[in-house]
């Protein structure tokens, strides 16, 4: 029961050592830490203290507005910390990459508008009544084309993204193509022709 083991049995082979980590042990983050000096110097800014409450409220207003400049750009940019909901996510990314990739007549939608009410203004009525069949037609394509750019953006959402949802994106996807392509906003990340 309590004999020994034989000598000459042969030992299994011996595990690696864990080298055991020291508490706080922070791995390697690929570049150097800066010296205190240096990052004390990089976040140091020279600020003056408002002598007055109009000073301050000067001051206030500055940095409110250079925070707001910042964040438009970073929104315009696509930074989803900067978006407002309705244009956060992956899959609203994808459904603009779609719609900024291809032409369509939606686009026009506005510039057509303002000429079609300048020209009802003509006193002849055979031109305002084909100023009327006009209307018809382009807001006929328009829902036309927003249903079809609706669905190929929910298509490929499922296609690319299948964990993300497809509420609200055949919407999102037909108010884009709505807007002119240049005021659109987050600002387009694709060229027309682009494969998406």
């Amino acid at each position: 029961m309590f004999r020994r083991r034989n000598q000459t049995a042969e030992a299994p082979p011996a595990a690696e050592p864990e080298v055991p980590q020291k508490k706080g042990y922070t791995p390697a983050k690929g570049q150097p830490t800066p010296k205190r000096r240096d990052a004390e110097a990089n976040r140091r800014r020279t600020m003056t203290a408002p002598k007055n409450r109009k000073e301050a409220a000067r001051q206030m207003r500055e940095r409110n507005a250079r925070e707001r400049k910042m964040a438009e750009q970073e929104a315009a940019k696509g930074n989803d910390r900067y978006l407002p909901a309705r244009d956060r996510g992956p899959a609203k990314a994808l459904t603009r990459d779609l719609v900024d990739s291809r032409r369509t007549i939606s686009q026009y939608f506005m510039f057509l508008s303002i000429a079609i009410v300048l020209i009802a203004m003509v006193p002849v009525p055979q031109v305002q009544l084909l100023i009327y069949y006009l209307w018809v037609l382009m807001m006929a394509v328009v829902v036309f084309e927003g249903f079809i750019t609706g669905r190929r953006a929910k298509r490929l959402v499922r296609e690319r993204l299948p964990e993300e949802s497809t509420r609200g994106i055949a919407m999102y996807a037909a108010m884009r193509a709505l807007m002119i392509r240049k005021l659109r906003m987050p600002k387009t990340r694709v060229n027309v022709g682009d494969t998406i």
